[in-house]
């Protein structure tokens, strides 16, 4: 992994800090995240997957249509 050197806003530094310390990462970890999630692609597509996989599904409701009531029982 490569070092760089950044010019950042001290208070825009310190409130960095402080986000990364409330949620328990360090400073280093929350600037490369932020970089990772502005410039790579979507590695968790989970809900575009997820109707990709139903569309595919060969099912079928046999024209039952069910009442919110039906839908919403415990």
């Amino acid at each position: 992994m490569k070092n760089i050197t950044l010019s950042i806003d001290e208070d825009v530094l310190k409130a960095g800090r402080e986000y990364a310390r409330i949620h328990k990462i360090s400073f280093n970890v929350l600037v490369r995240k932020l970089i990772e999630q502005t410039v790579l692609p979507k590695r968790d597509k989970w809900l575009e997957d997820t109707f990709t996989l139903m569309d595919k599904v060969e099912a079928s409701s046999e024209n039952k249509k069910w009442t919110r009531e039906e839908l919403y029982r415990v």
